[in-house]
């Protein structure tokens, strides 16, 4: 039963995301008067299928991803109406039109499950549990972290991020106690690294929850919490480039779609969380400058908008596909690491 939760719970949350990634891309085709010659989600063989306005819509067999396929999107063609005839602005709208309503839909999402919690968060202490060793090494009840380590924190979740971060078990945490901002140095956690290079964290304190909603300070929260998830994508990457983090703990589709189940297993809030921080996630990569993802079609096209030369379409095929190929087998690299993690866990 668990293992048809976990693949219904996947298929539901890559559906969701795939679909509103590639309807970004559509609408915005549409938009801009560009033909788009198949919408489809899936791959392989079309179980559904029906054509309108000179547009095929597709339902395909296997649910790991899905296509807006517009005219001259990947070569040169007479028509008027495609893509590599577009105005540079046009295209460029297209593009990262994807990446946006990921974003969006992520920030919708946790919206929704703020409006919905008995309580908003905040970052401010309001009591320390028995033996509690921040309080011994400094915190107060009634300080509200700022920062730590001299990373600022955006909202409550940044401090179990910014934990997960340090290297021992002390750190410097900047609060604003009694109006002013202190830095407090070698604050103890309680912190311990597993066999794996994650930190375990004990949060031996409680921070101040909001009772009182309304449209402010929920729209506010959401958007802080957008901003932290993005904000840690990059900085994970950072830290996986030089070598802060171990290239191990990067979680491909199986991880994934382990934690999807179990975030299922737990309730359907949960589920809704991971599909938030997964449809970021998929935003914000996708924008970042590499061949074969938005983000490398964005940087020739800028490149285009500011030299007013295209690059020759063969050229860019080339990029893209050593692109792909690049991902492919970090993919395949990461697939192995979430499989042999999985057998060791069991």
């Amino acid at each position: 039963m668990s293992v048809i939760i976990t693949i219904l719970a996947a298929v539901f949350i890559f559906g969701v995301i795939i679909l509103v990634h590639e309807l970004g891309h559509f609408l915005a085709a549409r938009y801009s008067k560009i033909k788009v010659n198949e919408f489809a989600i899936g791959m392989g063989p079309a179980i559904f299928k029906r054509e309108r306005k000179g547009t095929l819509y597709a339902i395909r067999l296997f649910p790991i991803g899905g296509f807006c396929s517009m005219e001259g999107e990947n070569e040169d063609s007479e028509d008027e109406h495609a893509f590599s005839n577009a105005p540079i602005g046009k295209r460029i709208l297209v593009i990262v039109s994807g990446a946006i309503l990921n974003l969006l839909l992520g920030f919708i999402v946790i919206v929704i499950l703020t409006a919905t919690n008995k309580l908003i968060p905040t970052r401010t202490i309001h009591s320390f549990s028995e033996d509690s060793v921040t309080q011994a090494s400094g915190l107060r009840v009634g300080d509200t972290l700022v920062a730590i380590n001299g990373r600022n924190l955006y909202c409550s979740d940044d401090i179990f991020y910014e934990l997960m971060r340090i290297k021992g078990s002390h750190t410097d945490v900047t609060v604003i106690r009694d109006n002013k901002r202190i830095q407090l140095k070698g604050i103890e956690f309680a912190v311990t690294e597993t066999d794996t290079g994650v930190n375990d964290i004990k949060q031996d304190f409680y921070l101040v929850g909001i009772s009182e909603k309304n449209i402010l300070n929920v729209t506010k929260e959401a958007l802080l919490n957008t901003v932290s998830i993005t904000r840690l994508i990059f900085v994970s990457l950072l830290d996986l480039i030089t070598g802060n983090i171990p290239i191990n703990q990067v979680s491909g589709p199986v991880g994934i779609i382990d934690v999807i189940g179990q975030a299922a297993r737990v309730s359907f809030s949960s589920l809704l969380y991971i599909l938030s921080i997964i449809t970021i996630n998929l935003g914000a990569m996708n924008i970042l400058p590499f061949p074969a993802l938005d983000g490398g079609r964005l940087l020739i096209l800028l490149i285009e908008l500011f030299t007013k030369k295209r690059m020759n379409p063969k050229y860019e095929a080339y990029i893209h596909a050593a692109g792909f190929i690049i991902l492919i087998l970090f993919m395949l690299f990461v697939t192995y690491s979430d499989i042999t993690k999985l057998f060791n866990r069991h």
